[in-house]
């Protein structure tokens, strides 16, 4: 049976729960990974995933910051929230579930966006995010007990040239710097983690997940970046079916300035 996995940076669940409901109506993935979910556990609105059919949810959330949800159809066991950079923050969890007679271990990610000066010196943020990435190098695809993995989430980099509207631009804004951009990729490769999205649509093809709120009108200006990412065990890469970016998301009533990226797979 196929498989679909969604990851979206939502901005607040609850601000955007009918959104989310709307999106799990018409698409109806499998397993959705939220980010930004800005709400505690005891706040999270369980009962509308219960009701759209998702029975099985896992939370590491926080009030007003952060966070991150794992929403399934299937059954999911929870592995792990990990504190990286030991802030207290909420931007990780594992989950194993099983699909076509494979046990798969899928992470959730929330990685800082790093504020917007790009010198560690003098901006705290930008060297947590450093930090952050330096510290997911243990984040390996190999799985362990499982048969495969899967990382997704908002990772808050745009790695490669035509990950973003301008590489030549933005070589100094944060989220495409070179200190940023090298560190990332150097931990994907690190880590054994197949970078699907780009499996699915390589280069020199434009892709975007982000919009910036700033943009008087967001699709006429089109200066996006890749920021949300899909990546897998060499394993799990093999059975790839397609990948799904919902563009017309940025475009939705007080929508997230991130749209949803479905990852469909053959198991």
């Amino acid at each position: 049976m196929p498989l679909s996995i969604a990851t979206w940076n939502i901005n607040s669940v609850r601000l955007r729960l009918p959104l989310v409901e709307s999106f799990l109506r018409t698409y109806a993935p499998d397993i959705l990974c939220l980010q930004e979910i800005k709400c505690p556990e005891e706040f999270f609105p369980y009962q509308a995933f219960h009701d759209a059919g998702y029975a099985h949810v896992a939370i590491s959330g926080q009030k007003g910051y952060h966070g991150v949800a794992t929403i399934s159809r299937l059954p999911i066991e929870l592995v792990e929230r990990r504190d990286f950079c030991a802030k207290g923050d909420c931007r990780h969890l594992s989950v194993t579930f099983e699909a076509g007679g494979l046990k798969i271990l899928l992470h959730n990610f929330y990685v800082p966006a790093g504020g917007d000066e790009p010198d560690p010196e003098i901006n705290w943020k930008f060297k947590h995010k450093l930090d952050f990435v330096q510290e997911m190098r243990g984040v390996i695809a190999e799985a362990g007990e499982a048969n495969g993995s899967i990382l997704v989430g908002d990772l808050n980099i745009a790695p490669l040239e035509h990950d973003v509207w301008s590489h030549k631009q933005l070589l100094k804004v944060v989220s495409h710097t070179p200190v940023e951009t090298e560190s990332f990729e150097a931990m994907r490769k690190a880590g054994g983690w197949v970078d699907l999205i780009r499996q699915a649509i390589p280069e020199p093809e434009k892709i975007y997940t982000w919009w910036s709120y700033r943009a008087a009108d967001w699709a006429a200006s089109d200066r996006g970046r890749r920021l949300d990412h899909v990546w897998s065990s060499a394993n799990v890469a093999g059975k790839l079916a397609a990948i799904d970016i919902l563009r017309d998301a940025r475009g939705w009533d007080r929508p997230s300035d991130h749209v949803p990226v479905i990852a469909r797979f053959d198991v």
